[in-house]
């Protein structure tokens, strides 16, 4: 099966607030113009603190997915301490460069997010290799519309609750344009207790408001 044809199309939101990171995410994954599934988990941990949003082809980012897992848990067992968000990502983007020299390079892109003792961060890395670390961003099909949202109302100084109603309205603003998302919004934030999932009631309160 060529690459255009696995499974892949979605909006993927970070965002950095003064308490913490929004990760968001819509729930389709399309092969085509065919929606083959409509409940997609798109935000992944990688450890208990770094955590990731995935779109482009399924089976690329789940592959990376395993293996990050892998070599971050050797890190924590050889160096006895925690890998930082930025050596993870700096990993990742070593990877996703080597794959450019292949005939099937990976056709993902990610945003990578968490807190180590320095503080929270948050990275974009693409299907070449490039790592950037961003204050907000956007990944995949709807990303454009997405970025328009977050471009006129992001502000440095959000709060989690803030950054978690931006978060949702860049993703549904890219439902109602990009036919490759949709399906609903999972939100979710890391903070000082780890990564926690917005209940769905919550979502559509905000979604109705």
């Amino acid at each position: 099966m060529d690459k255009k044809d696995l499974k892949k199309g979605t909006t993927t939101v970070g965002i950095t607030c003064k308490n913490g990171i929004v990760l968001a995410a819509d729930k389709r994954a399309t092969m085509g113009y065919l929606i083959a599934n409509k409940d997609v988990e798109k935000v992944l941990p990688i450890t208990d603190r770094i955590f990731l949003t995935i779109s482009g082809a399924v089976g690329d980012a789940q592959m990376i997915v395993k293996y990050m897992k892998g070599e971050m848990k050797h890190y924590e067992i050889t160096m006895k301490k925690k890998p930082s968000v930025k050596a993870c990502a700096s990993l990742m983007a070593h990877i996703l460069f080597s794959g450019r020299m292949s005939f099937t390079p990976y056709i993902v892109q990610f945003i990578l997010a968490g807190k180590d003792k320095e503080g929270y961060h948050l990275y974009s890395l693409d299907m070449g290799g490039s790592l950037l670390e961003e204050k907000y961003t956007s990944t995949g099909s709807g990303s454009p519309i997405a970025f328009g949202v977050l471009e006129n109302n992001y502000k440095p100084d959000m709060t989690l609750d803030e950054g978690i109603r931006l978060a949702v309205r860049a993703i549904s603003s890219a439902i109602r344009r990009d036919v490759f998302t949709g399906e609903g919004v999972d939100v979710y934030t890391i903070s000082d207790s780890g990564l926690k999932k917005l209940p769905t009631e919550e979502i559509k309160k905000i979604l109705n408001a």
